[in-house]
């Protein structure tokens, strides 16, 4: 047993987090967390819809139709710090002296690609100007030029982008201003998430950064809702330090920092879920804050959001004929399996063997389980090599089928079938999310009644030149997600255009 000290307590209070919570973070290091069991991957025909061109004007049309009477919400992971984008940045700083070598030499002895291709494509970028005003324009080489443009981009006392949250950077340039993903979101929020002249969007953002957040609505907001007509409800929460997680040592005891207290990091974005919770609409569209085109692809993103949405609405709208029927104690055998044939067809719930052969009763508590559940509708995008989790059917510990979200980490890479299902992937999944939260009565789920806290993810990290293991929730839309009844649809290529890179900037789809 773990023996916490007073000083432990009042780590924990403070945190919000139980001892009990601690107890079972120590449980999990010590059992381990299952790999998941892939039963085949989602494809075309097999999970994953495709519509025709008609099929989803209709969609769109019906969503448009609908569209006065719902309360929506677009909800913005936004919480990403920048120092990952310019992670090749700040390592070209530390590798390189334009008084030393030229950056041709430089690039020839290191292949650096991010650089190569940073260095090649430097007038592209949003915020260019803005630095070459700064450094101006006498350089006695093309190396002391990158590097004096990399210093004032990142450099403290200059523009400090790494200190930046990601949404609050300059990512597209149009004309003589730039626009942020923040700005972009909110653009697209008029395009499909507004309601009668009226759009709300809430981000999940760090503490520290509220003020510069509020700050860039105040500049941005009035001259967005001037083009848009679109008055904005913007509000922000921040990752509760109650789902900070335990970090333990090779023991698998907790890890202490050097002043003798508990060690706990953040848990992922599987935190998020407890935002989510606080949440309350018709339609929730989720995305995160790096994912944003350029507006001449605004109209091809919105049309793809409305498709998903209106695919939501017409099975909701079918989910909760069904759940009043059942509630209403009116279901006869032909009703029973006209449910039944429902949730496998539409909702992609799967039944055990057994069901056929129980009494009405027990069919009927059965789909009253199945059918009174969170719905979402995730696009897919067809895989071109990026990393990202994707569609499988998986088999939980309890035997049941369902269909998931499964990132790489997630599956035994040494079980040569389990390798193969994911070697057969087609599609991946962009954090394209639309979601429905609420039952037929109109009351919202406890989104964390639908947790599979069997799919969070350990990995081995060091602190203070010591190793640790740390402990990361199910994510948002893996396991967090895993218990809700899930449709999966292909969506375009273009509503994909995360930036995890500096240079992914250079992209067409952020070249306006």
């Amino acid at each position: 047993m773990i023996e916490l000290t007073e000083k432990d307590q009042k780590q924990l209070e403070s945190k919000g987090i139980s001892k009990e919570t601690m107890l079972g973070h120590i449980q999990t290091f010590k059992e381990g967390i299952p790999f998941v069991n892939l039963e085949n991957a989602a494809v075309i025909g097999n999970g994953i819809l495709k519509f025709s061109d008609e099929e989803e004007k209709e969609l769109i049309s019906f969503y448009d139709s609908k569209l006065k009477d719902l309360d929506i919400l677009k909800f913005v992971p936004a919480s990403g710090a920048a120092s990952r984008m310019f992670k090749a940045l700040f390592a070209f700083l530390n590798a390189y002296d334009p008084n030393n070598e030229t950056l041709q030499a430089y690039l020839e002895r290191t292949n650096d690609k991010d650089i190569l291709k940073f260095s090649a494509g430097l007038e592209r970028f949003p915020f260019y100007d803005k630095v070459m005003e700064s450094i101006g324009t006498s350089f006695e080489s093309e190396g002391e030029k990158v590097y004096k443009f990399v210093a004032d981009l990142l450099g403290d006392n200059a523009l400090n982008y790494g200190f930046y949250p990601k949404g609050l950077l300059p990512f597209h340039k149009y004309g003589n201003s730039t626009a942020t993903p923040f700005e972009e979101h909110l653009k697209e929020g008029a395009l499909y998430a507004g309601s009668n002249g009226k759009a709300k969007l809430h981000f999940t953002i760090s503490e520290q950064h509220e003020q510069m957040f509020g700050d860039e609505f105040k500049a941005s907001g009035p001259k967005v809702s001037s083009d848009t007509g679109v008055t904005y409800d913007v509000d922000y929460s921040f990752q509760k330090a109650s789902t900070d997680t335990l970090a333990v040592d090779m023991k698998n005891e907790p890890f202490r920092n050097e002043d003798g207290s508990v060690l706990f990091r953040p848990g992922g974005h599987g935190a998020l879920i407890q935002n989510l919770n606080e949440q309350d609409a018709d339609i929730i569209f989720i995305k995160n804050i790096d994912n944003v085109a350029v507006m001449k692809d605004a109209k091809a993103v919105a049309d793809s959001k409305k498709v998903l949405a209106g695919v939501l609405l017409k099975e909701q709208e079918k989910a909760f004929e069904f759940a009043a029927l059942l509630d209403k104690g009116e279901a006869d055998d032909a009703t029973i399996e006209d449910i039944k044939n429902f949730l496998k067809t539409n909702l992609n719930v799967r039944f055990s063997e057994e069901f056929d052969s129980k009494s009405n009763s027990d069919k009927v508590n059965i789909l009253k389980d199945k059918i009174n559940r969170p719905i979402r509708i995730c696009g897919m995008v067809k895989n071109e090599g990026e990393p990202g989790g994707g569609p499988f059917w998986v088999t939980n510990s309890k035997g049941e089928v369902s269909l998931q979200i499964i990132e790489s980490a997630q599956i035994d890479m040494n079980n040569s079938q389990q390798a193969d299902i994911l070697k057969n992937a087609t599609h991946f999944n962009p954090v394209d999310l639309v979601c429905a939260v609420r039952n037929y009565k109109g009351e919202k789920y406890d989104l964390l009644k639908f947790v599979d806290e069997k799919q969070g993810f350990i990995t081995g990290k060091t602190k203070d030149g010591k190793e640790l293991k740390a402990l990361e929730l199910p994510g948002l839309w893996n396991g967090a997600m895993a218990f809700w009844n899930t449709i999966f649809v292909e969506v375009p290529l273009v509503t994909f255009n995360p930036v995890k890179s500096v240079v992914d900037l250079l992209k067409d789809s952020h070249q306006a």
